[in-house]
């Protein structure tokens, strides 16, 4: 059974405490209809230490740099480039890094220091990631931009790389205008959002400060850890709304559920950003690294079926406290019915198959796509619809279908009730003459209770409708 909601239309925009969360317009450096071309030149003896003895290390080469489309040429000299990842870097088909103002203090393209191209060794399709961030930037969430380009180093053809916009303070300032300047952590495994004492080295070695990282200041999200933990069940919602972004994270996770992120925040405790914005110091959600997505599954579990409302993993406390509480868990499912209907409007087969005719002969003079895995150009022609086997458990319009389906009968429809947290300027309660009969009151956990003085209560009308209550002695 299908169940509609009355929706807050927030698609292709979010705004924050009044002012758009920006998404900037793809430039030179990110050409959708275009394979550009990328033409690194390095020292033979210095390619193979990158390649050798540095490979898990994160030093830089110098290198020259030259990016050629249709009707744009740009050369840089002296910029550093290394293999990036983490288990990728065992791959035949590596990814890298290059950055621009490595060598040079304030070197860029196209307004970016840093340029992460990503080899997508284990995906067929070479589209997931792609189309991963496609999905958050049209649902009007953060995200990179991201186009594909053709790798030469030293004049050898390495493949076909998505050219993924990197996550620091360039990417901050083209998103949060004049208010850019905030501590930002990138979370990798383990980062569970659990609270683990007041001292910094606890949180350094998972949660990475990118920015301001001559201060290591730690105590804003220390503090924030805390009080997400521990404030007590009346406190919470109020804390929550003065810290967090709540509703661009309830969507992400709606879209990071339904595409099968596994590999974020949710199941994995990983492949995520926290920002702290210096204007309000709330914290915002960023996803990244999405290539796990859209039936790519390493841990046995069928993403198609699993229960949106019930998707994630324990010891999550964002999602945990926010979805114990009706009001958030409504808020959450309005969001989840949003991305549902976004992808059954969308015409996927048609957008991914126009995709495959532009990459096509990228991808068949490929020599490194079948290293890891065996992939052939029928691997990649089939990706759309059909599984590959081993970790690629569906094709990627097979997923959608297969989602969609068990989807919509996972929605889960509360009644619509107020926001748990006061602002100073509603009007207190006892000020508001009342109209209706209350037939039931609950607490903000949904529990039926009996009217109380001192405490935040749901007061459920006999015409349907709701409003919170703090009633005073």
């Amino acid at each position: 059974m299908r169940y509609f909601f009355i929706l807050w239309m927030l698609v292709f925009s979010f705004t924050v405490d009044g002012q758009s969360i920006e998404h900037p317009a793809n430039n030179e450096a990110f050409l959708q209809d275009e394979v550009a071309e990328i033409r690194i030149s390095i020292d033979e003896n210095d390619l193979n230490t990158l390649l050798g003895d540095s490979l898990y290390s994160d030093y830089h080469f110098s290198a020259s740099f030259l990016y050629e489309s249709a009707d744009y040429t740009k050369s840089i000299v002296d910029v550093g480039f290394r293999v990036r990842g983490n288990t990728s870097r065992n791959a035949d088909k590596k990814s890298f890094k290059i950055s621009f103002n490595e060598f040079v203090s304030g070197q860029k393209f196209k307004g970016l220091e840093k340029m992460n191209l990503i080899g997508q060794h284990n995906d067929p399709s070479l589209l997931r990631y792609w189309l991963s961030l496609k999905v958050l930037a049209d649902n009007g969430l953060v995200s990179s931009r991201a186009s594909f380009v053709k790798l030469f180093i030293n004049e050898e053809y390495k493949g076909l790389y998505l050219n993924v916009e990197h996550i620091d303070d360039e990417f901050l300032q083209k998103r949060f205008v004049d208010d850019d300047e905030g501590n930002l952590y990138k979370c990798l495994w383990g980062s569970d959002m659990m609270y683990r004492g007041t001292s910094t080295s606890e949180y350094q070695w998972s949660y990475e400060l990118k920015t301001n990282k001559s201060a290591q200041d730690y105590s804003g999200l220390i503090q924030f850890l805390y009080q997400l933990n521990y404030a007590n069940n009346n406190e919470f919602p109020c804390f929550i709304e003065e810290h967090f972004e709540v509703d661009l994270f309830l969507k992400t996770l709606a879209v990071e559920q339904i595409i099968g992120h596994w590999d974020g925040y949710a199941f994995n405790k990983n492949n995520y950003y926290l920002y702290q914005q210096p204007s309000n110091g709330k914290f915002v959600f960023i996803e990244y690294d999405m290539d796990n997505t859209f039936g790519i599954d390493w841990v046995g579990i069928d993403w198609t079926f699993r229960d949106l409302n019930n998707w994630y993993s324990d010891e999550r406390p964002i999602i945990e406290r926010l979805l114990s509480i009706p009001y958030y868990r409504d808020q959450f499912n309005r969001y989840l019915e949003e991305v549902l209907t976004y992808f059954e409007q969308t015409d996927w087969t048609t957008l991914l198959q126009q995709k495959q005719v532009e990459l096509g002969l990228s991808v068949q003079e490929d020599t490194y796509y079948p290293l890891d895995y065996g992939f052939e150009y029928t691997d990649f022609v089939n990706g759309l619809d059909e599984a590959y086997g081993g970790h690629v458990d569906f094709g990627i319009t097979e997923y959608i279908d297969l989602r969609l389906g068990f989807g919509w009968n996972q929605l889960n429809p509360l009644i619509s009730i107020a926001a748990p947290c006061f602002t100073e300027e509603e009007p207190e309660e006892e000020e508001m003459e009342p109209v209706k009969e209350v037939i039931k009151v609950v607490d903000i956990l949904g529990r039926e209770t009996t009217i109380q003085a001192n405490r935040l209560l749901i007061y459920i009308y006999s015409d349907g409708s709701s409003s919170a209550v703090i009633q005073v002695d």
